[in-house]
């Protein structure tokens, strides 16, 4: 095989009406960004690892491409637009002092796993907002998200909103260790009510903490879930991150965009960055999540300059599919004039096109191909 002629695994082209579909798609939701006041930001592709490194709590190590320039340092291919993005605030802006709201797009590059036909390069585009703890950020950004995604054309879909900081509340009273934790956790996000059942009984501990830990794989659905979450512990700092759901469902009702929230205690992302409520949005079609998001309120004093933050990600190949899956293909762009023509008559055509292209027409001109024919003499 000449590979030559092939993407590596995990890449792929995209072009003609796919390529159209998507170049629309990106337009649309970038005027959504600038419909709420967020400004345009590009971050380099690559970046020094200790911008993603272990402490950042971003992707594993073995995940990130890594190569090194000529002083030797390591340089990783970006896996997540918000540690950049980050480092460009602290080095730019001062968000202790004013909101900074950017947005960006490009693509993400991540070295996983091929065997459920992920890709790894992925066009991401997204918003982050530094220097507000407000519920109304909070707010803001969830019907952010489900603007993007009614803009982008869809109508049946739902945004799954979990509350970090309940789980940590809880899970700082077992005396668990550090892998006991990344154990629990992963139980917890798989949805595993026997496996964490099984994982609390061996630690012996309190029937009121062990009860609690046992039901988050099961406290998901709608805003019922909330009370449920009140009613199973007392813990001070547990309670304060429901209430913060609440007063955020509140305000969403603002927007007119609550029937499309759900609430998933047991949602706990791999990107340890997050603290406070995390989401995502899926809809039929696709079995991964259109949009990812959450409030990072400790990532900023990485870089230097500590500041609560929020934001999301949307996967914009994701989008398309399930755009493409549900039928809702966006109208196709202006058609394309052809101009045929022979060399005697070039400087017409050339005229004619220009005068179309003056009234935003778009034309296409093209030599007219003369089939050669062959004498065979008698």
């Amino acid at each position: 095989m000449q590979r030559i002629f092939h993407t590596p695994e995990g890449v792929r082209d995209i072009y003609s009406q796919e390529c159209s579909r998507k170049r629309r798609l990106q337009e649309k939701l970038h005027h959504v960004f600038h419909q709420y006041g967020f400004e345009d930001i590009e971050t380099p592709t690559f970046e020094y690892f200790e911008v993603f490194s272990k402490e950042v709590g971003t992707i594993p190590s073995r995940d990130l491409y890594k190569f090194f320039d000529r002083e030797g340092n390591t340089l990783v291919l970006r896996p997540d637009f918000t540690p950049s993005v980050s480092r460009a605030c602290a080095t730019y802006f001062n968000p202790e002092k004013e909101v900074v709201s950017l947005c960006y797009t490009g693509n993400t590059f991540i070295n996983n796993s091929s065997f459920r036909g992920r890709l790894k390069e992925t066009t991401q585009m997204g918003v982050e907002r530094m220097g507000d703890d407000s519920p109304e950020a909070d707010a803001e950004i969830l019907a952010m998200t489900v603007e993007c995604l009614l803009t982008a054309g869809l109508t049946e879909f739902q945004v799954s909103v979990g509350q970090v900081d309940y789980y940590k509340a809880i899970f700082a009273q077992t005396g668990m260790s550090q892998e006991e934790e990344e154990e629990l956790r992963e139980l917890i996000s798989q949805k595993n009510y026997f496996g964490v059942e099984e994982l609390v009984k061996s630690k012996k501990m309190d029937k009121s903490l062990a009860k609690v830990l046992s039901q988050l794989p099961q406290m998901f659905g709608s805003a019922e879930v909330l009370e449920k979450a009140k009613a199973l512990t007392d813990n001070p700092q547990a309670l304060k991150a429901v209430a913060r759901l609440e007063e955020i469902y509140e305000l969403l009702k603002v927007y007119g965009y609550e029937k499309y929230i759900t609430f998933d205690f047991a949602m706990l992302s791999k990107y340890h960055y997050y603290t406070g409520i995390i989401f995502q949005a899926y809809t039929y079609g696709t079995g991964e999540p259109l949009i990812k998001g959450g409030r990072y309120n400790q990532l900023m004093k990485h870089f230097g300059k500590p500041a609560a933050s929020i934001g999301f990600a949307i996967v914009v190949d994701n989008l398309l599919m399930a755009l493409s899956r549900q039928k809702l293909e966006m109208e196709d762009p202006d058609d394309v004039t052809v101009i045929t023509y022979r060399k005697e008559n070039r400087i017409q055509a050339i005229k004619e096109a220009k005068e179309l292209r003056a009234q935003g027409k778009n034309v296409a001109l093209r030599p007219e191909k003369v089939t050669k024919v062959c004498e065979v003499e008698l």
